[in-house]
């Protein structure tokens, strides 16, 4: 290429253009518009049934924020709180048993109750049972002692209540037309008291029964007994014999003197007391071989 022509060819390029510039439209149209728009609104159908579909699935499994009807816990439940609605019970159902434990902050366990098919057992410091109320403690126990405050202690066992040591109370009180009964089948009984032992029947009869010997004993003061009639059964008759071998009879005063209606009550230095016939003045004396006997 020469010189000219090179020249000629740059001032062609710079010379401005005066036809109009072409246009190209920039989108999406036709088929594949409608595609689009198709795959929108599929989208939108499938993700209003998917909620239509989670709607459905917690309302039939009651997957809200309280656990209603029956509801089944395959490991640990920990709550806070639990409560149920008015007027409903909160059941807790188990194949083997419901174990309710009380953890600190450190994780220690401090508290467990446990309901079994065999036993209920609570471990912890301090079980308490309280008033509806909350306020009065009605039963309490602890490593050291058992406390019941209810107002009335009511045993209604046939065998009655079975202590293995010492009981203290101020007060024991059978039912009203109930008798009253403490017995110790093998051991002895003990009723003490620094200020005395009163034993009081109101109503009925006052009955002491042993099989060996009943022991009155008072150590500095004197035993008092206030009634219109003192009676003492089955003591022995003592006789007017100057041998031993026939100094009594013990037999009833009816049996061994039929025909004596009088009788002196004597004593002997040990404390055992004996009939002996009346006479004009006193028999103890001549009828005291009886005391040889005891």
């Amino acid at each position: 290429m020469t010189r000219e022509q090179y020249i000629l060819a740059t001032q062609q390029n710079s010379l401005p253009r005066t036809e109009h510039p072409q246009f190209y439209p920039v989108g999406i149209y036709g088929w594949r518009k409608r595609c689009l728009y198709f795959f929108v609104l599929l989208l939108l159908v499938t993700m209003i049934v998917n909620l239509a579909m989670t709607i459905w699935i917690l309302k039939v499994m009651n997957f809200t924020v309280f656990l209603l009807n029956f509801t089944s816990i395959f490991c640990s439940l920990i709550y806070c709180l639990i409560h149920v609605s008015q007027d409903s019970p909160l059941v807790l159902q188990s194949d083997r048993n419901v174990t309710v434990n009380a953890r600190n902050h450190m994780g220690q366990l401090t508290g467990q109750l446990t309901v079994g098919a065999d036993a209920v057992e609570a471990q912890c410091k301090r079980f308490e049972v309280r008033a509806s109320d909350g306020g009065k403690v009605l039963f309490s126990a602890d490593e050291d002692e058992i406390v019941i405050g209810a107002d009335r202690l009511k045993v209604t066992g046939t065998e009655g209540a079975v202590f293995g040591h010492s009981v203290e109370t101020p007060h024991i009180r059978a039912e009203p037309s109930q008798d009253l009964k403490l017995e110790s089948p093998t051991r002895s009984l003990v009723m003490e008291a620094p200020r005395g032992v009163q034993v009081n029947a109101a109503a009925g009869d006052l009955k002491a029964t042993c099989r060996k010997e009943l022991h009155l004993q008072s150590t500095e003061g004197e035993i008092f007994l206030n009634a219109d009639t003192i009676r003492l059964g089955n003591l022995p008759v003592g006789s007017f014999s100057s041998s031993s071998s026939s100094s009594f009879s013990s037999s009833s005063p009816s049996s061994s003197v039929p025909r004596q209606t009088i009788y002196e009550l004597c004593a002997c230095p040990n404390g055992k007391l004996y009939l002996s016939p009346a006479g004009a003045s006193s028999t103890c004396q001549s009828s005291s071989n009886i005391c040889l006997w005891s």
